[in-house]
């Protein structure tokens, strides 16, 4: 139970730094991107981003989404397990989740037998990709043609 307290002490605390932490640069976490297309595409409708793999789940719109949720996507029970917990991917989340999938996901349930699917560690450029994908995530696109002064 302490190891929990302090764990959860930490992970908040942490959680409150990371906005500086988070800082990615889109344009580099595009290049990085490179790296995780053998297995994830980006595809909005139609309209093809990254033409990728499909090991691992499509990555248009990912922030804000709960973890595990993409319709058709076949995902591991840890995952799946971490979306019904209150997962939702945030640059944050992401940056974390990609630098060890199954560590994240350990330290996120609260249970040391987890072990993702995800088996590709990120050890650097999580920020950047996470800033690459919020960039192409609906959410983050606004009307710059809005004259009204609400933007």
């Amino acid at each position: 139970m302490l190891k929990s307290l302090v764990l959860t002490t930490f992970v908040a605390s942490g959680a409150m730094a990371t906005a500086a932490f988070a800082e990615g640069d889109a344009a580099a976490g595009e290049s990085v991107f490179n790296r995780c297309k053998s297995c994830h595409g980006i595809v909005d409708g139609d309209e093809v981003i990254v033409r990728g793999g499909r090991t691992g789940p499509n990555l248009f719109g990912v922030i804000g989404r709960t973890a595990g949720t993409v319709e058709g996507f076949r995902y591991g029970d840890a995952i799946v397990a971490a979306g019904e917990a209150g997962l939702v991917w945030t640059e944050e989340t992401i940056a974390a989740y990609t630098a060890d999938p199954s560590g994240y996901l350990r330290d996120f349930l609260d249970d040391a037998s987890v072990r993702g699917k995800m088996t590709f560690k990120l050890r650097a450029g999580g920020e950047d990709v996470a800033a690459y994908l919020a960039s192409l995530s609906p959410e983050m696109e606004h009307d710059d043609d809005d004259d009204d002064g609400d933007s």
